[in-house]
C-alpha cells in the first residue's frame, strides 16, 4: 500500500535565538517490509543540510541556523510503499532449543545493546516481578512474546498526555496509563529480561479508516517493538494495540530506546521560552 506522510514541527521563541544546532530522524527506512520513493525536508529559516548513518543504521540529517530567528519549522514529506510481511510462526528449531539459542556466549555478544537495560528500559524491582509474572515460554520465544505484548495491552490503559516523553518502565506500572512509548519500552524490559534482543522502533500508523481506544487521528506517529526470533529474525509487534506490525505501520528508525532516535532534537542560543507544535498526517496516496 502506498501511503504518504507529512509531519510538521513548528518550534516558536519569546525572543530571537541564534546558533540552533539539530538533528533529525524522519527519513523511513527501506527494508524488506517497506520501501521509501520520495523524501523531502523543508527547513524554514532556509539552511544547508548534512546527511548521515547513525550506528543502528538510520538515516541522519543535521543542521545549524546561524542567523537570528524567532521561529523553526521543520517539514518532512514522505511517499513510501508497505506490504504485510509472512509471519513465520514456528521457528526452525523447537521451544526449547530457540530459548538455548538465545542464551549462547556468541548470540548474547553479538547482540549485546538490545539485551541490556536503559534509563527508559529499566530492570527496576517492579518491572522485574512484572515480567516474572508473564507465563509462555512453553509456546517457544515467538509464543512468550506475543503472551508479554498481549499482557501489557490488557494491564495497561492508553491515555494520551498521561505521561511524559522522559517516563520509565516502572513508572509506567506505577501510573496505570500512559503511550505508545511507555508501551514499547515496558515490553523492552520484559524482552530483555528473559533474554530476547528487542529494539525500540519510532515510525507511522495509519488508522484513518480504524475505530477503537487506539485510533488516535490527531496523532499517527508511533513507537513498537522489534525483537529478535531465532531461525526467523527480527519481528515486529505492537504492545499498544495488540498486533504484528503490516502494511498500516511505516518506519523511521530503531535503537536501544526512545533517546536513541528521537525525531527532532537540537540545542541554540537565546530565551529558554519556546512552545513546540507538531502536526503529523498519513494518508493513503491517490492511484491513478
Amino acid at each position: 500500500m502506498k501511503v504518504d506522510i507529512c509531519h510538521v514541527t513548528k518550534y516558536k521563541y519569546d525572543s530571537v535565538v541564534t546558533d540552533s544546532v539539530n538533528e533529525i530522524r524522519l527519513s523511513p527506512r527501506t527494508d524488506e517490509r517497506q520501501a521509501c520513493y520520495q523524501h523531502r525536508l523543508i527547513i524554514e529559516p532556509n539552511v544547508q543540510l548534512l546527511s548521515y548513518e547513525d550506528y543502528f543504521g538510520n538515516r541522519v540529517h543535521s543542521f545549524t541556523a546561524y542567523a537570528p530567528h524567532r521561529e523553526l519549522t521543520i517539514t518532512s514529506r514522505s511517499t513510501v510503499v508497505t506490504r504485510d510481511r509472512d509471519v513465520v510462526w514456528k521457528a526452525a528449531w523447537g521451544p526449547e532449543e530457540s530459548w538455548n539459542r538465545l542464551r549462547s556466549e556468541d548470540f548474547i555478544d553479538n547482540n549485546a545493546e538490545y539485551l541490556l537495560p536503559t534509563s527508559y528500559a529499566s530492570f527496576h524491582s517492579t518491572v522485574e516481578a512484572y515480567a516474572l509474572g508473564i507465563r509462555g515460554e512453553e509456546d517457544g520465544v515467538f509464543g512468550f512474546i506475543r503472551n508479554a505484548a498481549s499482557a501489557i495491552y490488557g494491564d495497561f490503559e492508553y491515555k494520551p498526555h498521561s505521561t511524559g516523553v522522559h517516563t520509565t518502565a516502572d513508572e509506567l506500572i506505577g501510573i496505570g496509563t500512559g503511550v505508545c512509548q511507555d508501551f514499547a519500552h515496558l515490553l523492552l524490559s520484559v524482552c530483555r529480561m528473559r533474554g530476547v534482543p528487542a529494539r525500540y522502533v519510532s515510525g507511522y500508523h495509519f488508522v484513518g479508516d480504524l475505530q477503537g481506544r487506539n485510533a488516535d487521528f490527531e496523532q499517527a506517529s508511533h513507537a513498537w517493538v522489534e525483537v529478535y526470533i531465532p531461525g526467523v529474525g527480527w519481528q515486529g509487534i505492537d504492545p499498544t494495540n495488540n498486533n504484528l506490525i503490516d502494511w498500516r505501520y511505516v518506519k523511521l528508525g530503531h535503537g536501544r530506546d526512545y533517546m536513541d532516535i528521537v525525531p527532532v532534537k537540537g540545542i541554540y542560543r537565546g530565551t529558554s521560552g519556546q512552545t513546540l507544535q507538531v502536526s503529523v498526517d498519513v494518508q493513503l496516496a491517490e492511484t491513478g
